[in-house]
Parts: structure tokens; sequence; C-alpha cells
């Protein structure tokens, strides 16, 4: 059977030690791998794995995670990991891990950000890389942090109930002012006693139009408040 060898275009030339060849060995066959390395004109010998590769074969290593709190969010970042592959990422209130909650994120992103988390509590998270859903890696140790809030929280409310305190005491201190130093003149005009309407008058006389046949039948009724 002849065999036929293909460049990896992202490891041709390259001054490093290693390389990433994650998309060219992306499916579930045998690969053989060769390297040489090149100094000005002259070539070294070809070296060849001692046996096929197979992603199958694959172990994966935990992934590398810090965990920062930002405000009121958590902040995952990793590094090194398999271009094709996702990250598992569980969150959990600390001695709350029954309810902890799963995010799943491509690898290429690197970043978690969860958000509106509560303030003064201590978040947990751990991590674990996933390839093709079928291979994954350990998870990482818990790393727990507090999530402290906004960095304005702390004097936000404060200062919103001194200025409602403050507030409150001169309109209380304004009112009692007025009342106490108001003379009756200056009352009376602030306070202007306005006519009763007729409508509401509780003296009036009711009257009542009819035709000469029937003013007989009828007496004027006068109506008076009740005593």
């Amino acid at each position: 059977m002849h065999l036929k060898w293909l460049n990896a275009p992202e490891c041709q030339l390259s001054p490093h030690t290693r390389c990433d060849l994650t998309f060219d060995l992306g499916s579930d066959s045998d690969y053989n791998l060769r390297v040489r390395a090149q100094c000005g004109s002259e070539l070294s010998a070809w070296s060849d794995l001692r046996a096929p590769f197979n992603r199958r074969d694959t172990v994966l290593t935990a992934p590398e995670m810090s965990v920062a709190a930002v405000g009121d969010a958590l902040q995952v970042t990793f590094a090194k990991l398999p271009l094709t592959a996702v990250v598992r990422v569980t969150v959990w209130k600390s001695g709350d891990e029954l309810q902890a909650v799963v995010y799943t994120m491509p690898a290429e992103q690197a970043v978690l950000h969860v958000a509106a988390l509560q303030e003064g509590v201590v978040y947990c998270v751990r991590a674990q890389t996933v390839l093709d859903a079928r291979i994954h890696s350990g998870s990482t140790g818990a790393e727990c942090v507090t999530i402290a809030g906004r960095p304005d929280a702390t004097w936000k409310r404060p200062t919103a109930v001194s200025v409602t305190v403050v507030v409150m005491a001169c309109f209380l201190f304004s009112v009692f002012w007025s009342v106490v130093h108001c003379r009756p003149r200056t009352c009376q005009s602030y306070l202007h006693k306005e006519p009763l309407p007729h409508s509401l008058d509780p003296d009036w006389d009711i009257q009542i139009q009819v035709s000469p046949e029937q003013a007989e039948l009828y007496e004027p009724i006068h109506v008076s408040p009740a005593p």
C-alpha cells in the first residue's frame, strides 16, 4: 500500500518546538507523523512516530484555568486549549453544589463571563475539556472566589439613605416653621376661604313650574339644613 505524505500548513518552518495538529488529524483514522529539522540549507533525517496516532486514544489533560471576581460577575480564563474542543464549566454557590449551573463554551472563546451574581456570596468553579463529545479530560480543582459587587455599590446605598433623611428633615422643619411663624393676615392670604358654590348652599328654595290647572295641587317646598 502506497502512503502519501501531506504537509501540515501551520507547522512548516516553525521556530517553535511544538505545533497544533488538531485540524490536520480531524478524523478517527490512524495517522503517522514525521518531522525533521532545517538549519540554513542543511536538513536532518526524518523522525517518525513509533506507532500510528488515532485521536480516539487521546488523553486530554484538565484545562489551565484562572478565576477572578469582577464586580458582580465571574471571569473564568483558560489557556492552551485544543482548537476544536469545548470547555464545560460548572459554577455553584459554596456549600450548594447540587444546584450547580453548567456552561459550555468553544475553546477559541478562551474567557467565560458569568454575570449578575449575588453580592457577598462565595462561588466555586471547575472545568473540563471535551473533544468530539466522547473524549473529555478530568476536571480541574474547584476554585472559589467571593463576589464583592459593583465598585460603586458600597457608597451608593448609604449615600441615598443619607440624602433622603436630610431632605425629609428639611421638609418637616419648613412645615413646622411655617405653622409657628405664620401671621394671621399672612395665613389668611395663603388659606383664602372660597365662597360655597350655590349648588351646595344648605338654604335654598326649589321652584317647579306647573300649569295653572295643577297649581292648586302643589305647595312651595322650602329646604332647610337639618338641626
